[in-house]
């Protein structure tokens, strides 16, 4: 919460920039609740940024989508939804400027960028600013004041506050006082004509995008493939939730997925499992990047991890890529290859094949500054969830031992943990996973397999 004085005349709005839906969003019903109180109309506004940290087409594309849908249902609650496009901070404080609300609520994010926006607006605006957790269920600042180094000293810390913050949340209400001249808003043609990103990593089809979708996907998760969850590190077992787009945008919250979990009666292993992923395992990210500015360069790495890479800095490689030849998954290895396919083609990959493909990134660098970049970039340019405190802190677990822990000391690795395709192969069929993920080969989203 940040101050300023009360226009109580003015509106309240909600700047929306990481929870990405109307239902279940405690930032916006702060927001509605607050303007119920003064008596004022109350607007959403989201500022496109026309680049946003090497997002694509296609994220870009997948993101709009679902926001078009939010856009309706907000519509449908009597609150308009301001759309604007160029720097978030200056257009917010712009809006600011002509509307002079009464107060400001806005979505929690620990990224270094969205921090930065949160302290221009701050410094600019008359009014004050409430920042909303609406990502975790646990509010970051609640949950733990100091980076937590391993999830086992950040679960008890997690599982210690979860039920007094699982509360039922409440529906969004038609808010009851109306704009009686709406602010000027960019329309969604506008919008995407704005868009300066690259193109040629076009959008893919296996995810219906929005609210709706999220919860679609939801449901046919719970019912259909939570039973085989414990095969999850097996990618070739189409066992997992595809739920990481929608949380990433904020269509979908944690938050509702655990109450519906709770609510079917659902429980056991697998159940305590997808909840320390779902939970403990991403509030723990968030954690990470909100202590950890430097989240992604190697100086956000623990002590001993930059101590044992360096030592092992110019260890001969067995092989060194440059950027093109990982982009175009050239390496030696075609277990490593059809990570990269599967990512540039669905914009996913399985989670037990993320980490193999971030460590042998590390093996085949010049060194691990480097292998840290590269493997950031290709995320952040395929992946649905890229640019997400998720990914920047899987791939430092990966390459930089982050959560983790020393282990048997190695070439190049040092003592961060290695993994092998011997290793792979003892644990699933790693043929089966090329033949599927090789171009050319049967895919598991046919529509789309366009490279």
């Amino acid at each position: 919460m940040h101050g300023g004085a009360v226009h109580t005349s003015g509106p309240v709005l909600y700047w929306m920039h990481r929870a990405f839906r109307s239902r279940d969003n405690w930032a916006l019903l702060h927001a509605a609740q607050q303007a119920r109180y003064l008596g004022v109309p109350l607007a959403v506004a989201f500022c496109l940024a026309p680049t946003f940290l090497d997002a694509t087409l296609r994220q870009y594309d997948f993101f709009l989508n679902g926001l078009e849908e939010t856009a309706r249902s907000l519509a449908e609650a009597n609150i308009p939804l301001i759309l604007r496009s160029g720097d978030p901070a200056e257009e917010m404080v712009r809006l600011c400027t002509e509307l002079t609300p009464a107060l400001v609520a806005t979505d929690f994010d620990p990224l270094r960028v969205k921090r930065q926006w949160l302290r221009t607006v701050t410094g600019h605006v008359r009014c004050p600013v409430h920042e909303v957790d609406s990502r975790n269920i646990v509010p970051a600042w609640i949950a733990s004041d100091r980076r937590e180094f391993m999830a086992k000293t950040f679960r008890p810390r997690i599982h210690r506050h979860l039920q007094d913050f699982l509360t039922v949340v409440p529906p969004l209400q038609p808010h009851p006082h109306a704009w009686p001249t709406l602010p000027g808003s960019l329309d969604f043609p506008a919008l995407r004509a704005r868009l300066r990103v690259d193109r040629s990593v076009q959008p893919v089809s296996w995810p219906r995008s929005g609210e709706a979708a999220a919860w679609d996907t939801l449901d046919t998760f719970l019912r259909e493939r939570l039973a085989g969850y414990g095969q999850r590190n097996d990618p070739n077992q189409s066992v997992c939730s595809n739920l990481s787009p929608f949380l990433h945008f904020g269509m979908i919250s944690s938050h509702a997925i655990v109450l519906e979990i709770g609510r079917r009666g659902l429980h056991g292993e697998v159940v305590d499992s997808f909840i320390e992923e779902l939970v403990v395992r991403r509030e723990l990210a968030d954690n990470f990047c909100l202590h950890t500015p430097d989240y992604d360069q190697i100086s956000g790495f623990p002590e001993w991890a930059q101590r044992t890479l360096a030592r092992h800095r110019h260890d001969p490689r067995p092989y060194v890529y440059d950027d093109a030849q990982f982009d175009r998954a050239q390496t030696h290895d075609p277990l490593w290859n059809a990570a990269q396919h599967q990512l540039v083609a669905s914009g996913k990959m399985a989670g037990y094949m993320r980490m193999y493909w971030a460590k042998k990134i590390l093996e085949w660098s010049e060194d691990p500054a480097e292998a840290l970049r590269i493997a950031i970039w290709l995320n952040d340019r395929y992946a649905l969830d890229g640019r997400e405190t998720n990914g920047y802190s899987g791939i430092a677990w990966s390459i930089g031992g982050v959560h983790d822990r020393g282990w048997t000391e190695r070439p190049i690795f040092g003592t961060i943990r290695s993994m092998s395709e011997a290793g792979c192969r003892r644990k699933f069929d790693v043929n089966r996973y090329i033949h599927t993920w090789t171009p050319g080969q049967p895919s598991l989203f046919p529509a789309s397999r366009t490279l």
